[in-house]
């Protein structure tokens, strides 16, 4: 007998989000959202989260390697966003199979460490993805930070969408729903 395949940090899944974070048909779940790019250190990249009148969000921007720059992203305002006992995050997406991440942070500060875990949706059709929190990663300003605790999921402040990984030029990603599960 073989050892069952290892999943991927993004896996789909079918079952509809349990407990919803942000439901973005709603332009108000936009509203609370701001851009935090290169720009901070210098860069010249550009992101936004906007609402489509089709019923989701449009992260969408242009990362510029100019001017040691090569990242964009969007975070929400902070709140109560933790589940305790959750294990996975879920995310209904479609995109430009760019490499984006997902940031959870657990504080509510703008300079702070944040766990994170990539993914790439696979194209036009909408998908619902499961990141399990197991995979997230602690990071600092870009930087893994290996002697972290773990995710806790019940203290889930902020969210956050990036596009890293030195990936130039035009992006979008459209999220319906993002979720913990």
């Amino acid at each position: 007998m073989t050892a069952p395949e290892a999943p991927s940090p993004a896996t789909p899944e079918t079952l509809a989000v349990p407990t919803l974070l942000f439901e973005f048909a709603n332009p108000v779940a936009v509203a609370a959202w701001r851009a935090i790019d290169d720009r901070v250190m210098g860069g010249v990249s550009r992101s936004t989260l906007r609402h489509d009148p089709a019923g989701h969000a449009v992260f969408e921007g242009t990362v510029s390697l100019e001017r040691h720059g090569g990242f964009a992203s969007v975070r929400s305002s902070p709140g109560e966003r933790g589940l305790p006992g959750a294990a996975a995050c879920l995310l209904e997406v479609r995109g430009d199979k760019k490499q984006f991440k997902l940031s959870l942070l657990t504080d509510d500060g703008f300079d702070s460490l944040n766990y994170q875990a990539g993914f790439a949706p696979a194209g036009s059709d909408w998908q619902t993805l499961r990141l399990p929190l197991a995979d997230f990663r602690a990071s600092f300003r870009g930087h893994e930070i290996a002697d972290a605790p773990p995710l806790d999921p019940a203290r889930i402040r902020q969210v956050g969408l990036m596009i890293a990984a030195r990936q130039a030029g035009p992006f979008a990603l459209d999220i319906r729903r993002i979720g913990l599960a």
